[in-house]
């Protein structure tokens, strides 16, 4: 019995990911006293490499408030108005690495504001990036991360609303959601700000679970939309694992089955997922 291994094309560092931490990088090598606000993204191995690299995380603009010197970045995740306010009062320098997709998102709920409409921003509350975005928002503002929110969201009458989404969520849970909005509102814009890379990857996943014998999600424990691949992923294939790294699964696993497929969030470097799909390749070869 020969093993099949399949790795998604999308799998790994989106493009919003790749810039930031490419930000981080660069000015760790030009730059003293470097902080990223949270960590730069949802993977232990990254922060850590950063870390010996001087880069320190902080949760507070007072953290640096009274230093003279030194750069603070903003993550792909982006930060309210008002925290970026704070930094830019402050006498470090400032770069933001917010991703540009989430930076539409900002004036979009901005312009609607103004425009009178009560925004609704589809995704987790708790989430960095829905609390960014909830920063930027001038008006009433509902979050809502499931149909059983939908369905109880109390509205105010013939009030206008604008919805978006948080760039990772979930497209079908999206849909399903914004139907039951706009079916209790009269004036309801939707704006589709899943980005078009999660889109893709949570589609390519589906399908590689629905062929797969066994499915693994390669991804960092606080990452959000790696959980989302896993919910997708297990939903069509029962033998699904979410795993940080290789260190985390017992290969010998893969010596019942036929096909195993390997898809990462948009956190994860390719070094990680390289050497899940090397290992997986090396049972193949013990096996032939």
């Amino acid at each position: 019995m020969t093993l099949r291994v399949r790795l998604a094309d999308t799998a790994g560092f989106c493009f919003g990911v790749k810039r930031a931490v490419d930000m981080v990088y660069q000015e760790a090598e030009t730059s003293n006293n470097v902080y990223t606000f949270g960590p730069i993204i949802h993977n232990e191995s990254v922060v850590n490499d950063l870390e010996s690299k001087g880069v320190n995380v902080i949760n507070d603009v007072l953290e640096i408030k009274d230093n003279d010197v030194g750069t603070i970045i903003i993550r792909a995740h982006g930060v309210p108005k008002k925290t970026l306010d704070a930094m830019e009062s402050c006498k470090v320098k400032v770069v933001d690495a917010t991703c540009p997709f989430v930076r539409k998102i900002y004036n979009i709920v901005t312009s609607q504001g103004n425009e009178g409409r009560d925004i609704i921003i589809i995704g987790s509350d708790t989430h960095p990036e829905v609390e960014g975005i909830k920063g930027w928002c001038n008006t009433k503002v509902y979050v809502v991360e499931s149909e059983e929110e939908a369905n109880n969201l109390e509205l105010a009458d013939d009030k206008p609303l604008c919805i978006v989404s948080q760039t990772t969520f979930n497209h079908i849970k999206f849909k399903n959601i914004v139907d039951i909005i706009t079916s209790k509102a009269k004036d309801v814009m939707v704006v589709n700000t899943i980005c078009n890379a999660t889109k893709e990857r949570q589609e390519e996943a589906y399908k590689l679970a629905e062929e797969s014998d066994v499915m693994l999600v390669i991804g960092g424990k606080n990452s959000s939309n790696s959980q989302k691949l896993y919910n997708i992923c297990k939903d069509k294939c029962k033998n699904t694992f979410f795993i940080q790294n290789a260190k985390d699964f017992d290969f010998s696993i893969l010596d019942n089955y036929n096909s195993v497929g390997i898809t990462a969030g948009a956190s994860t470097p390719n070094n990680i997922i390289k050497e899940v799909f090397d290992l997986c390749q090396k049972k193949v070869l013990n096996n032939y």
